[in-house]
């Protein structure tokens, strides 16, 4: 009981204020009394804590509201399930997904040979994409693991960085390597780095390539052009696996320069054996804030394009549109004034 109500009951407060029902607990028993569909409801949650508390997972608050929300938008997957799903377990610590459609995601790197995985930031799409590929090469699946991104600023110039040219390169793969120390023994990244199981590098170093047997995982993809999407895509060899990650809406290309990963979305859909998944802000996985940041800028992007549309579009418009509607009505307001033709 303590581990599924929680500390202080922490649990149970958590579970009641989204409970309709009234929850009474004496002992070892639970009790619940309101109407019969919240009663429902309210047994349901329960049920899904209880296997997972089974299943030896320690409930968190952020996997508890999580469930609750599987459940209250009528999810055809288990909480349980979901919650549950292990992919990297390290000195105590497990990596699994922790919602919905991180669970999906992960399915489906496990079913296509190339998957996208487009969401805002902090929903995870980079960290699962490395478990699995970790995963894969523990388990044999694939000889090595490559690791890339395009060396792109996120609106500062770096300037001209002192070193060697990995010394350049650090601060935009160092991501990369953070999340590789909480997967793997620190001790054994280097040595697997210069055996070249693991490779992390820009993506101006996969050109000319063919990766064969290979874990290839593409991160902020929303910064490549068209033209190094394709080179990307491209490279792909026999046993290998691709999954590439960005956020449609944190573009740092210069000069209005067109996204590959917005293009590529377009041109591969439908072809077999090619899934994109698509996180949001329910599957942000930091702080509960990230969320509601992301979906703020959301309504203030769709509200910038909205006026910016009005402004093209309404009565005293300026822009192109505008001036071609004025151009047709002074030719017409010449027609309707009868306007004699000129004489030869």
């Amino acid at each position: 009981m303590v581990s599924l109500l929680g500390s202080g009951d922490e649990i149970l407060r958590l579970v009641e204020r989204d409970l309709r029902a009234r929850v009474l607990v004496r002992g070892n028993e639970i009790i619940i009394t309101g109407s019969p569909s919240d009663n429902a409801f309210a047994v349901r949650v329960f049920d899904e804590l209880i296997a997972l508390v089974g299943q030896g997972g320690h409930l968190r608050p952020d996997a508890v509201s999580q469930a609750l929300h599987m459940l209250r938008n009528g999810a055809t997957e288990r909480p349980a399930d979901v919650l549950s799903l292990n992919i990297l377990s390290r000195r105590g610590r497990t990596i699994r997904p922790k919602t919905l459609n991180q669970k999906r995601y992960v399915d489906a790197i496990d079913e296509h040979t190339i998957v996208f995985g487009i969401g805002p930031a902090g929903t995870g799409k980079t960290y699962l994409a490395m478990a699995k590929a970790v995963q894969a090469l523990q388990a044999k699946q694939v000889n090595r693991i490559i690791l890339t991104r395009p060396a792109v600023e996120a609106g500062e110039r770096l300037g001209y960085l002192p070193g060697t040219l990995y010394d350049k390169i650090d601060p935009y793969l160092r991501p990369l390597y953070d999340a590789l120390h909480d997967m793997l023994d620190p001790d054994s990244i280097p040595r697997l780095t210069q055996a070249g199981t693991i490779e992390v590098a820009p993506l101006a170093y996969m050109r000319g390539r063919s990766l064969n047997d290979a874990f290839i995982v593409l991160d902020e993809a929303q910064n490549t052009t068209p033209e190094q999407m394709k080179m990307f895509l491209t490279r792909l060899g026999f046993g290998s696996k691709m999954v590439v990650t960005g956020d449609v809406t944190q573009v740092d290309l210069p000069g209005g320069q067109r996204s590959g990963l917005r293009v590529v979305q377009s041109i591969l859909d439908g072809v077999e054996d090619v899934a994109f998944t698509h996180l949001s802000s329910v599957d942000v996985v930091r702080h509960r804030l990230v969320g509601h940041i992301v979906d703020a800028y959301a309504r203030f992007d769709a509200e910038t394009a909205e006026q910016s549309e009005n402004q093209l579009t309404g009565p005293h418009a300026t822009g192109p549109r505008s001036a071609r509607r004025a151009d047709s009505d002074r030719s017409g307001s010449g027609a309707r004034r009868g306007a004699a033709p000129p004489r030869r």
